[in-house]
């Protein structure tokens, strides 16, 4: 379904369909900075989209979880300087890891594939890390 909507996505409108591009233009609704003021073009589908991934993983969770709406034994603070270092590392790497992956690499970017497998190098390396330091994964 993901590479459909992608395909479909392109297409339809010339532009790919990543995640941190949608997030982005669905920021200027909000904000009046000249970053987000300069790509408020064609905002209002890509405000539903972003709706409807959210409103997709709480229909998922909801119908097929057995355990409630949401559970994790993950610290707060953990999972907010997690999104804090992954928004960090979507603005430094021009977008984020299914954009790249997805519809970076099947239009045959370079710098899509090098930063898919440096996004690979960096998650396998910090995993072990925090294995073997702290027993954490």
């Amino acid at each position: 379904m993901i590479g459909i909507a992608v395909s479909y996505i392109y297409i339809a409108t010339g532009l790919h369909a990543t995640q941190s591009s949608f997030f982005s233009t669905t920021l200027s609704w909000f904000s009046n900075q000249p970053y987000f003021r300069a790509i408020a073009k064609s905002r209002t589908w890509r405000l539903v989209f972003a709706i409807a991934v959210f409103l997709g993983a709480f229909l998922y969770t909801f119908a097929f979880s057995s355990e409630g709406f949401y559970t994790t034994s993950i610290e707060s603070w953990r999972i907010v300087l997690g999104g804090f270092l992954v928004g960090f590392g979507t603005r430094l790497s021009s977008g984020c890891t299914s954009g790249h992956g997805i519809s970076g690499i099947a239009s045959l970017s370079t710098t899509s594939v090098i930063a898919v497998i440096t996004f690979l190098i960096v998650g396998i390396l910090t995993a072990t890390l925090l294995e073997v330091m702290w027993g954490i994964v």
